[in-house]
């Protein structure tokens, strides 16, 4: 097993429960703005039951070292705290630290706020005798953590073997070749091996997704009939509890990053006529890794294909406008930013009166809510409700009174405005132009 698969999983399953996080702050980045950064590295941590005891920043005027991320003062400083030498070994020296940093010093981690090249990762190691992740690391551990189903734990693992594909070097203590290829053949190397079997998987995977992928566009083109609303914003800002509020629906509701990964669509409740459905999707985070932008294709797709988003933010928390450009980001990417979005300033209850005002003046669109407030819910059902209603056309249709069939569907799917018995039953209803069309195919089938 290559020594850097071997490495993170021994420190998934070692009892780490400590870390150190490290960060390069670079001119152009605000104070503020590093500390936030690193303040949620430190909770999606916690979310993994690690603990941050200490943090090194370096400032630097330029981009960090291409070789050790931190520049030599700082990681001699750093290796104090570990235990390491703080020395990246070079030549004969280098296959002795390499064993040895795959042997992680207990209860201990450093984690740096950024992702890191492969050289970087490895000469950390070495340097510093422990176990080094980076954000990305992070963020894919909490994934893993948090999926509950197939579709989910499959997609997130394509994520993770796409970013250890380049971090996969020779595991020494299996000998530098395997055999194959006869006599004259030296053989595979075992990076060559395992970069091959890592395809191989990534392979089957992506065969299993995309027949799990057309059972979930079956279901989604069943529901093409109805309105569909998406949740989406920034992880933790509080989409399970108004896709409560909304649905009366039994969803995971946790004070923790990334609670929700899987999509969950319900119904709205009461039901509204035609079908509203609510679909509540995976959180946003800053610098979410490009590879789960990417594999999270069929719960972004609920975004994609929503008539309406509902952008939920966390109103109490300080760096929620950053939050809110990283969620427009993100849509921007997915091809959503041009569905329409109501912005819902979540945990208003935890604001003063003079704050609640300030943001109704700054965001005089959005709606100012607690998931909490059962009034705030039905203020947002009314929203949603005024939104669809103006996409509704009126028309007028006669149904014979044999095709009562015909009938109770149209009361099910339509809003019937007013019904006339003569020889036929005249009946004006409101719906969308697809579903009016779809009626007009069934009564003209006889």
């Amino acid at each position: 097993m290559p020594a850097s698969k071997r490495s993170t999983r021994e420190c998934r399953n070692s009892p780490v429960h400590k870390a150190i996080v490290i960060a390069v702050q670079l001119p152009e980045a605000a104070e503020a703005e590093l500390h936030r950064s690193l303040a949620e590295l430190k909770q999606l941590l916690l979310g993994l039951d690690i603990t941050a005891v200490a943090e090194v920043v370096q400032k630097r005027s330029v981009r960090s070292s291409p070789t050790t991320y931190l520049g030599e003062g700082k990681l001699r400083e750093l290796a104090a705290l570990t235990g390491g030498t703080g020395e990246v070994p070079r030549g004969p020296d280098a296959r002795r630290a390499d064993r040895a940093a795959s042997q992680p010093a207990e209860r201990l981690v450093v984690v740096a706020d950024d992702e890191l090249s492969p050289g970087q990762l490895r000469n950390l190691q070495a340097a510093l005798g422990v176990d080094v992740l980076d954000r990305t690391a992070v963020i894919l551990r909490v994934f893993e953590s948090r999926a509950r189903t197939r579709e989910a734990r499959l997609e997130i693992e394509l994520a993770r073997i796409e970013y250890e594909l380049p971090r996969i070097r020779d595991d020494h203590a299996l000998g530098d070749r395997e055999g194959g290829g006869g006599r004259a053949s030296r053989g595979h190397t075992n990076v060559e091996l395992a970069k091959q079997r890592a395809r191989d998987r990534m392979a089957a995977a992506r065969r299993e997704l995309e027949q799990l992928k057309e059972s979930a566009e079956q279901r989604r083109l069943a529901r093409a009939d109805s309105f569909r609303v998406a949740l989406v914003g920034y992880t933790n800002a509080g989409k399970s509890s108004i896709m409560r509020q909304l649905t009366g629906s039994d969803v995971l509701v946790e004070d923790r990053p990334f609670a929700t990964l899987g999509t969950t669509v319900r119904q709205l409740s009461p039901p509204a006529t035609p079908a509203v459905l609510v679909a509540d999707t995976v959180g946003f985070i800053h610098r979410l890794p490009h590879a789960l932008v990417a594999s999270f294709h069929s719960t972004l797709s609920e975004a994609r294909e929503a008539w309406l988003l509902l952008h939920v933010v966390d109103a109490a928390d300080p760096a929620f406008r950053s939050q809110i450009r990283v969620t427009e980001q993100v849509l921007a990417d997915i091809g959503a930013a041009e569905t329409p979005a109501l912005l819902l300033l979540n945990k208003a209850d935890r604001l003063g009166r003079e704050e609640r005002d300030a943001l109704a003046r700054e965001h005089p669109g959005a709606l100012l809510m607690s998931a909490l407030d059962h009034r705030d819910g039905d203020a947002l059902r009314a929203r949603i409700e005024a939104f669809f209603a103006q996409h509704l056309v009126e028309q007028t249709v006669s149904i014979p009174y044999d095709r009562h069939g015909v009938l109770a569907e149209l009361r099910d799917r339509l809003q019937v405005v007013r019904e006339e018995y003569g020889d036929e039953v005249s009946v004006t209803v409101r719906g969308t132009p697809e579903a009016l069309g779809k009626l007009a195919a069934r009564l003209s089938g006889g």
